[in-house]
């Protein structure tokens, strides 16, 4: 009877699901779509050499064994969880997400699926993602995992999968048993880590195989019942939540919930030559500037950051996280909880409004000159000042045409002091009764004067 009522349970699961994931859901939970701002995090063994994160075997720059022998350097003695947790607080990051398992199957956990982890084969000899969950939790941080669907050092893989560059993908498993084996590895290793009880699962790697092969309904329905509420990326085919741009915001609308991943310099994981190539870095008033961008859109910024084999946070990247989060202190209501903002045709520059439309979110990164461009807006702010200043003063609009008896509003000049200085951005705060309202049409002969 009990295995007649698992089978019923996974049945209806299963069901439900399909009617809940035909594609990218756009149904995720409001901490997710409020944060904005999360931190990702690429940590291996790929940092020894620093000759990039998994790639070099696949595409036959170094051999295996090579690739291997970086395990010995891979120590983690200065890792401190609960400084990074801390350090990712102080950035303004409402969630995290750390690669507990790259292409090249080293994992970061004590997992008895495989010998292949940093607790067996490295000098670390430590469960660290043990380590960080418990301190992100502790920090009140959004619990993420990256987990590879892929594995380059598994044979088994390569029943269907290419295992290196110049093969070719499979229609069909070469040999279905190992297939179904590499399957159940990956289920296994996913149940280990669902045990930590993670906000976000961060996937990759499902390129080249169809859903059905992978077996992604059953694994989407396996996930949600370990872990209800889980917020998936869309990267298990067509069952994830919401969309990763990669490396570039977006030029057109995402309709769904989405989230940019970007990294501060070159390349994901530890690289020495890239540490010491400054001119390489992108520094915190960029990443300011990437952060409103992605706001402006709807979208969140997930930002990497590339520890040591030893655990420490290049310092030039821990300064960048707490310039950041200096900014959030005074800005963050611009941010967090914010939804896409006004078109550029209205407003040119990052802007962002509250939900109830009722707030508008203008974001200087540059010194006005003939101040604010403003266009198509109908109805007056009841209040308009600028956060952080310490005056507290309250900016007025010059208006420019305008035939507001045909509801065409005036073109709109802001003013803004003179003395207030820019930084990183400044936020200036339009407040208004009603929900906004835009003039979107083109005006034409005025036929009617008032």
């Amino acid at each position: 009877m009990l295995k007649r009522t698992i089978i019923l349970l996974l049945f209806i699961s299963n069901s439900l699901f399909a009617q809940r994931h035909p594609d990218v859901t756009g149904d995720v939970p409001d901490w997710f779509s409020d944060a904005k701002f999360g931190i990702f995090i690429h940590w291996g063994i790929y940092g020894v050499d620093g000759n990039g994160a998994s790639w070099p075997v696949f595409n036959g720059k170094v051999t295996q064994a090579e690739y291997d022998s970086q395990l010995k350097g891979f120590n983690a003695e200065n890792f401190d969880a609960k400084e990074w947790a801390t350090l990712f607080k102080e950035s303004g990051a409402k969630y995290s997400v750390l690669t507990t398992k790259h292409h090249d199957g080293v994992a970061l956990w004590d997992t008895k699926a495989s010998k292949r982890n940093v607790v067996k084969q490295t000098p670390a000899k430590r469960d660290l993602v043990a380590e960080y969950a418990e301190a992100i939790k502790g920090e009140g941080l959004k619990l993420g995992f990256y987990f590879s669907w892929l594995d380059w050092s598994n044979e088994d893989y390569g029943a269907l999968g290419k295992l290196k560059k110049t093969d070719k993908h499979k229609k069909v498993p070469s040999n279905p048993k190992a297939w179904q084996r590499f399957l159940d590895f990956n289920t296994a290793q996913l149940k280990e880590i669902s045990s930590f009880k993670p906000d976000l699962l961060w996937f990759d790697g499902d390129w080249g195989i169809e859903d059905e092969q992978w077996k992604m309904e059953e694994m989407r329905a396996k996930l949600d019942l370990w872990n209800p509420g889980v917020v998936i990326n869309n990267r298990m085919g067509n069952f994830g939540d919401y969309e990763t741009p990669e490396q570039g915001i977006p030029f057109s609308e995402i309709k769904n919930p989405w989230e940019l991943c970007m990294t501060m310099s070159p390349g994901w994981g530890y690289s020495e030559q890239v540490q010491k190539n400054q001119h390489t870095h992108i520094e915190a008033p960029q990443l300011v500037q990437l952060l409103t961008e992605c706001s402006t859109m709807g979208g969140n910024l997930l930002l990497n950051v590339s520890p040591m084999p030893n655990g420490e946070i290049p310092m030039w990247q821990q300064d960048n996280l707490r310039a950041i989060g200096s900014w959030l202190k005074v800005n963050g209501e611009a941010i967090y909880g914010s939804t896409a903002g006004i078109h550029k045709n209205h407003y040119a520059g990052p802007n962002t409004l509250s939900k109830d439309k009722k707030t508008l979110y203008l974001i200087v990164h540059q010194k006005p000159v003939n101040g604010l461009l403003v266009k198509g807006l109908r109805n007056k702010a009841t209040s308009i000042t600028i956060l952080g200043d310490t005056e507290q003063r309250e900016l007025t609009f010059k208006n420019a045409g305008g035939a507001p008896w045909l509801k065409i509003p005036p073109t709109r000049f802001l003013s803004f002091p003179d003395d207030i200085e820019i930084g990183y951005g400044r936020v200036v705060k339009l407040e208004f009764d009603e929900p906004i309202d835009l003039y979107t049409g083109h005006s034409g002969a005025i036929e009617q004067n008032d």
